[in-house]
């Protein structure tokens, strides 16, 4: 670890640093310098995202930039520091916890620009502070993946490459991952303080997350005008409406610990995450969750429990727990609300007056989950699949897809009656807005990782292409549409990433 002693050299970058995280005081970071990644090279890129940093392109392609984000070059401007936080881990008190292997740089254009992999902190515990290259690119093409899908989530704007060995389960390369997102503040940051009884800092905290990001709980009337209920109250309901976008997309996180919640509602540390290929609501992505705790059907409980140990952590602020409790019973209804829409409009029903078709439209869906999950169809060709069937009203590439072919015919005659009072041409429209025909399968980062390791990043480059736009057709790339080879269900995702 390379603790600051001098000011940092100049390294610029063409932008305009500020550091509001750093004013908060050393009670919430250690100031440190990145680790030096040699030899460093190009992995990925997003420019989308350099974009939305006010980053001018060709920075992107620059040798000096390439030094800056491998954490070789000190950048202008920028005071980083690694965070300290607390959390739950898999339901138990891990303590102490913090950014083991992340550094934050400070904010440009409104946005903190974090190094993940940038070497050794105070809190690495027993890690070596590196990210590895296969972890590195497929948090880099989800993060942007999941962007595209329309839900909330920390961006990539590059990954970094090196030949440095870091020993996992094998040996393996290094690589920087550089994020981007308008916080990484997470739940643990406040349960570090509460549970410390580090009052003074929890306040200080909490209200620079209200002041920054919900200005609003400063003068909302409801919750009786507390503005730390309703902070919570907020978190409540942003991570209520990711979740919704999560079940309704099959995406399943793998590790919901409450130090990888964010406060702003994103999808945060993307680490043993999968989209599902067979709908199995019990499916484990996460080979290390021997108990499956974090199975894709316990995500929104999971929350739940999460968004529990939160407002425990903010309770000396609220101080009624009446008041608390209000609060995260918002969540449920929510949740069930928003991912009902989703998934009306993945079968291509308008959103209609509230309660309208209501018990009918559940039904409906309840059935068609409990078909696709046993028969094991896989999930996100289905509903693509439908979607054709709709415009087309040829639905035998859909049935082809079950076993139990009556079971199916049943469903469908109740679909179209359901449908018959709604233009086919829109309801396909919507559901080709609704359901990718692209979605990171583990088997396509697979593929993007093995070129990778041999020096070939046109496979990452072609991957961010095509997930950057998953409800267009490519034609080109129609086989990564298809149903997966059959090697793609051995792969294990852990967290020893």
């Amino acid at each position: 670890m390379n603790a600051i002693s001098q000011p940092f050299q100049i390294k610029h970058t063409g932008l305009e640093w500020d550091n509001h995280f750093h004013r908060l005081g050393p009670d919430f970071y250690t100031l440190l310098a990145p680790q030096a990644l040699p030899d460093p090279y190009w992995v990925g890129r997003a420019f989308g995202v350099a974009d939305l940093l006010g980053l001018p392109a060709e920075q992107l392609q620059s040798g000096a930039l390439l030094e800056a984000l491998a954490g070789n070059q000190p950048i202008s401007g920028t005071q980083p520091l690694a965070s300290v936080y607390s959390g739950h881990q898999f339901g138990h008190w891990a303590g102490q916890l913090g950014d083991g292997r992340a550094c934050l740089l400070g904010e440009a254009n409104g946005l903190e620009v974090q190094l993940k992999g940038s070497g050794l902190t105070p809190y690495s515990r027993r890690g070596d502070g590196r990210a590895v290259l296969r972890s590195s690119i497929r948090e880099f093409l989800c993060s942007e993946a999941m962007h595209a899908l329309g839900i909330p989530t920390t961006r990539a704007l590059c990954v970094v490459g090196s030949d440095e060995v870091v020993p996992r389960e094998t040996l393996e390369t290094a690589a920087v991952v550089t994020r981007v997102a308008p916080s990484f503040i997470r739940f643990g940051h406040f349960e570090h303080f509460a549970a410390r009884n580090q009052l003074a800092q929890l306040k200080t905290l909490a209200d620079y997350v209200i002041t920054r990001y919900y200005p609003d709980c400063q003068t909302a009337e409801t919750l009786g005008a507390n503005p730390y209920a309703n902070l919570l109250l907020r978190v409540c309901e942003r991570t209520a409406e990711m979740l919704a976008h999560w079940q309704a997309v099959g995406f399943c996180h793998g590790v919901m610990n409450t130090d990888n919640m964010s406060i702003l509602g994103l999808t945060i540390d993307y680490g043993p995450f999968q989209f599902l290929d067979a709908y199995d609501p019990g499916h484990i992505c996460n080979h290390t969750d021997r108990g499956g705790r974090y199975a894709f059907a316990r995500q929104p409980d999971i929350a739940h429990w999460n968004l529990y140990a939160l407002a425990q952590a903010l309770m000396p602020l609220i101080e009624d727990q009446a008041l608390a409790l209000q609060a995260l019973d918002r969540f449920k209804p929510l949740f069930a609300r928003t991912w009902r829409q989703r998934m009306r409009a993945k079968l291509g029903l308008a959103a209609g007056a509230d309660g309208a078709n209501t018990d009918a439209d559940q039904a409906l869906i309840d059935e068609l989950l409990a078909l696709l999950a046993q028969d094991r169809v896989d999930y996100s060709l289905f509903w693509r699949r439908l979607s054709q069937g709709v415009a087309s009203q040829q639905f035998v590439p859909v049935r082809d897809l079950f076993l139990d072919r009556p079971a199916w015919d049943a469903w469908l005659l109740r679909y179209s009656e359901r449908l018959a009072d709604t233009d086919p041409g829109q309801a396909a429209g919507l559901m080709r807005k609704t359901n990718p025909k692209y979605v990171l399968r583990n088997y396509l980062g697979e593929l993007a990782i093995e070129a990778a390791k041999s020096k070939d990043f046109s496979r990452v480059a072609q991957m961010l292409a095509l997930l950057e736009r998953p409800f267009d057709e490519h034609p080109e790339f129609e086989s990564f549409a298809a149903l997966p080879p059959d090697w793609a269900s051995r792969i294990e995702i852990s967290c020893s990433s």
